[in-house]
């Protein structure tokens, strides 16, 4: 394979000096005596030519591999060239809805998406090596609240050798400015459709994709995204449904995706080293590559969450983050092989990885590796019913965000977030941390609830924090009578069902492990459960075949739905009367639900207990399989059980639509508390 991380210039001369000038907006170039050394050097200009030429409309940098033009001074990158395309972008789009930045935002009186362009350029930083560039966009007091009151500095690098370029951006909020909520911020690449046919996300999640017009001639499903095929360009895909949302990663898997052109073969890939600038922690889902072909890098969204992950401003509250450095990799082989593109560009990820954090960027607000710190420990657990002695936390996700509570860094937004895995003995090391005030938190596999630190945590530069062994007690009243599902914060190991036939998407229908992906499984609940709702027996049924993985309403026609109520019947010997039992409810999403429980008793007004109001993640319809965590500690006293044959009683009693519901994570009863 050709490898693209090659110079396409020999100036070993060249890289010794230093290319000291500052090109303004009036276009004048600062130091003529560079370009006297590089024309004896060379004799002529054409290298520092290709790099950096501007005009009114247009700013141009071209290293010899790559050839980027932005719109000046908005900042859109509206060409792309590459291996003999002229433009790898979709050049019958207009100008600003090829390659850029946008954001969507509101207050009390406005609303609306702005696309960060910009009103002045700069060059930051110009030598041998890179080129970084700037365009900024600056708001008015005097406009109020009728547009995004946001500073926002958006940054590009080139580098010489390098087949591609990073993007970053510096938002910022003095004091005083108004009140403003922000629900997602992105960069959007829309690349030419005729071209770039075949999407990667995953190693098993890749593929021939249809077209935007296949889209537009198809049947729209229960929500715009998602469209039945009926007539596609490609006659293998008749039949199918796309849906975006089907695409979807976690932050902690969503490291690189792209598009790949046949002819000639080039891959365009988005490569995230970090997460550090990403919101809601290591879990949460957001959109990579879809139809159109768009490739996009996600930075901040509601999706599978709901609006209380925005980032939600104060009158007068000042605030500064960077979003990125992302890197947008190029690569090419001379004979198509989308299997060796894609593991070049995993292998370019790696290489990121491995640089984080960069040390090249001119912002005083991106520290390299110098000016962060790290913090190391060991996590343990602590449930009596598992050992009488303190066990590993096996696998941990162990994280810094900013202060809160246990779990709040799931709707966390607008700090930064570190997070990694610990081993099988709970040893962690969390690196390159920007200096701050951080909680810890922790998530274990395997068991409920969430873990925090009980102090803060300061880094600053050079800090090396070593914390003593860390011990985490997990929600626990008394002895595990039963237990349904695994505490994983998912419900995929409940039974997922095959979907409509006339409703798939063939690409998961052999790869098992994504069959929660295809369009439609809410439906299949009153298929499989045509005259009454789930009853599950304990210790005779298998949660992965008799427990639906999400409880949603039932539809009975003309657009009506109602509440379900799934049963829980299970033997209880011994009662232990007086005295309380406990049942740990924990659920790996909701949205617009309301989950009612009783006991032995299912006409009980008030319930037992209700889970009120909760959820606005929309996992069930974006194939998500989970979205936020929720764990409830319902106390049980005896009295509201029997000695012998028990039945628990979920009601689901929000039935304005099909999307209401809950999927459950894990379900646990646990007897009285042990006597001493």
């Amino acid at each position: 394979m050709e490898k693209v991380r090659q110079s396409s210039w020999v100036l070993g001369i060249i890289g010794m000096l230093a290319l000291l000038f500052f090109l303004s907006d009036d276009g004048n170039l600062a130091t003529v005596s560079v370009r006297r050394t590089l024309r004896s050097a060379t004799g002529s200009d054409t290298w520092y030519n290709n790099m950096l030429t501007k005009t009114n409309n247009l700013v141009v940098l071209n290293n010899g591999i790559v050839r980027l033009t932005f719109s000046h001074p908005g900042g859109d990158v509206i060409g792309i060239q590459y291996k003999g395309i002229d433009n790898l972008l979709e050049i019958k789009n207009h100008e600003n809805n090829r390659g850029y930045w946008d954001v969507v935002w509101n207050n009390r009186e406005t609303e609306g998406v702005d696309k960060l362009q910009g009103t002045k350029f700069k060059v930051i930083t110009a030598r041998a090596d890179q080129i970084e560039i700037s365009f900024t966009k600056t708001y008015d007091v005097s406009f109020g609240n009728a547009t995004l009151s946001m500073n926002v500095d958006k940054r590009y690098i080139m580098q010489r050798g390098r087949a591609g370029f990073y993007a970053y951006s510096i938002f910022e909020r003095p004091e005083g400015w108004p009140e403003m909520d922000i629900y997602q911020i992105r960069i959007v690449y829309k690349l030419q459709q005729d071209k770039f046919q075949f999407m990667v996300v995953s190693d098993d999640r890749q593929r021939i994709m249809p077209t935007a017009e296949d889209r537009e001639n198809g049947i729209k499903l229960a929500y715009p995204e998602a469209v039945l095929l009926t007539n596609p360009s490609n006659p293998d895909l008749r039949g199918e449904v796309d849906d975006k949302y089907q695409y979807s990663s976690e932050n902690k898997d969503n490291k690189v995706h792209g598009w790949i052109c046949t002819n000639p073969a080039v891959g365009f890939w988005i490569i995230i080293p970090n997460d550090e600038f990403r919101t809601a922690g290591p879990f949460k889902q957001e959109l990579t590559s879809h139809v159109g072909p768009t490739a996009l890098s996600m930075f901040v969204s509601t999706h599978y969450a709901g609006k209380e992950v925005g980032m939600r401003f104060t009158e007068g509250e000042a605030w500064k983050k960077v979003f990125g450095p992302v890197f947008v990799y190029l690569n090419s082989v001379p004979t198509l092989n989308e299997t060796i593109l894609w593991e070049n560009a995993k292998e370019q990820l790696a290489e990121e990885v491995n640089s984080w954090p960069y040390n090249f960027t001119q912002s005083e607000n991106f520290p390299s590796s110098s000016g962060r710190g790290s913090v190391a420990g060991q996590l343990l657990v602590q449930d009596w019913y598992i050992s009488k002695s303190r066990v590993w936390a096996n696998s941990a996700y162990v994280g810094l965000a900013p202060p809160g509570n246990a779990g709040s860094w799931q709707k966390e937004s607008k700090g930064y977030q570190f997070w990694t895995q610990a081993n099988e003995q709970g040893y962690f090391l969390i690196r390159d941390v920007r200096p701050g005030n951080y909680n810890l938190y922790a998530t274990v596999p395997g068991i409920i609830g969430d873990y925090k630190y009980e102090a803060n945590i300061t880094i600053e530069p050079g800090s090396e924090i070593n914390l003593a062994n860390l011990t985490y007690v997990p929600p626990r009243n008394g002895p595990t009578l039963w237990e349904i599902g695994i505490p994983d914060r998912s419900a995929a190991e409940f039974n997922v069902p095959d979907p409509n036939p006339t409703l798939m998407n063939k690409l998961f229908t052999t790869n098992r492990a994504n069959k929660f992906r295809q369009y439609g499984l809410w439906e299949r609940y009153a298929d499989l459960y045509p005259d009454e709702d789930l009853i599950y027996t304990v210790g005779t049924d298998n949660y992965s075949d008799n427990w639906f993985f999400a409880h949603v309403t039932r539809n009975i026609g003309n657009h009506t739905y109602e509440p379900t109520t799934w049963k829980i019947l299970f033997e209880l010997q011994n009662l232990t009367n007086p005295g309380n039992y406990t049942l740990q409810l924990a659920l790996a999403s909701a949205t617009n639900a309301e989950v009612q429980v009783r006991f032995n008793n299912q006409s009980a007004f008030p319930p037992h207990f209700t889970t009120g109001l909760i959820g606005r993640d929309n996992a069930i319809a974006r194939h998500g399989i989970h979205g936020l965590y929720w764990l409830f500690g319902i106390i049980v006293p005896s009295y509201q059980l029997r000695e012998g044959n028990n039945t628990i009683y979920l009601t689901q009693s929000r039935s304005l639509g099909t999307f209401e519901g809950v999927m459950y994570d894990y379900i646990r009863l646990e007897g009285p508390p042990p006597r001493n």
